[in-house]
């Protein structure tokens, strides 16, 4: 990762400043190497309305290595399963298991900690527990299992929208929830601040011009989706998230960085669960 050099300039918002929280974005949720050279502190706070674009990224390069799996594997049965696994195994060294590392932290903490101090030294711990482990493994077969099931261009679109929209429904545990961590110790302290409802909802663009240029790129692939599969992916996710703010609300009287990790893989492999939802055949 480059160095970052502070700036004691105040940045007016503009294209330019909008550029490089982007940078800042894909700096901080990947292993994409970018070139930021100044930066303030609360940049990485404002850059969370961007980070479902950094999805858009993600998403894309993770449906490109699918499709050349796809080319080289052939189309068998075997072959898409070959080019889930590959997909995914790409997907987590794009993004450093940054994710990954949330999810088996929150596994460990709320299955192991009875109180919100015990859980959050747990979820401190660079060790991976059983639970942990566990919930780690579960959710990487189950969203293997889930893009291997799919036709090749459903598999596609799939990837471009769950890994835009994970990372949106993540962001809005910040709007709705205060920081419960210790902020003195956050890895990364102006992540540990709410995000205002007016910010999220500016990130929710990001959502829908993945959709617009879906719509204009492959047309195909999104009509070989039905309406009821959309609604049905939406539905799951959503229910996730919510499950997941009253999880982390409870246990932890707020959301962590860890938390949101964890909310992004579940929301993720729930819109996947909900693209192959299949009605029967009466």
């Amino acid at each position: 990762m480059s160095s970052i050099k502070p700036s004691s300039k105040q940045a007016k918002p503009s294209v330019t400043h909008e550029w490089r929280l982007l940078l800042v974005a894909i700096q901080f949720l990947t292993r994409i190497p970018v070139n930021i050279q100044v930066y303030q502190p609360d940049w990485l706070h404002k850059s969370s309305r961007h980070f479902p674009a950094v999805g858009i990224l993600v998403g894309v390069l993770c449906a490109l290595v699918f499709w050349l799996c796809g080319l080289f594997f052939g189309s068998s049965v075997h072959s898409s399963l070959i080019s889930a696994v590959v997909t995914t195994a790409f997907g987590i060294k794009l993004t450093g298991a940054f994710h990954e590392d949330g999810l088996a932290d929150t596994c460990d903490g709320l299955g192991g900690g009875l109180t919100r101090e015990r859980t959050l030294i747990i979820m401190k711990d660079s060790r991976i527990g059983t639970y942990g482990t566990l919930g780690l493994v579960c959710v990487l077969l189950i969203k293997i299992s889930l893009l291997a099931s799919m036709p090749v261009m459903t598999a596609l679109v799939a990837l471009i929208v769950a890994h835009c929209a994970s990372r949106l429904l993540c962001t809005s545990l910040i709007v709705f929830l205060p920081y419960g961590g210790e902020v003195a110790h956050a890895k990364a302290k102006p992540m540990a601040q709410q995000m205002t409802l007016k910010q999220w909802l500016a990130s929710s663009l990001w959502l829908f011009i993945v959709f617009v240029l879906l719509w204009l790129i492959v047309p195909m692939a999104i009509r070989e989706i039905a309406v009821w599969q959309w609604v049905c992916a939406g539905v799951l996710a959503i229910l996730t998230a919510l499950y997941m703010y009253h999880l982390l609300q409870r246990r932890l009287n707020g959301y962590t960085g860890d938390g949101l990790g964890a909310t992004q893989q579940l929301t993720e492999v729930a819109i996947y669960a909900g693209l192959c939802v299949s009605l029967p055949n009466f």
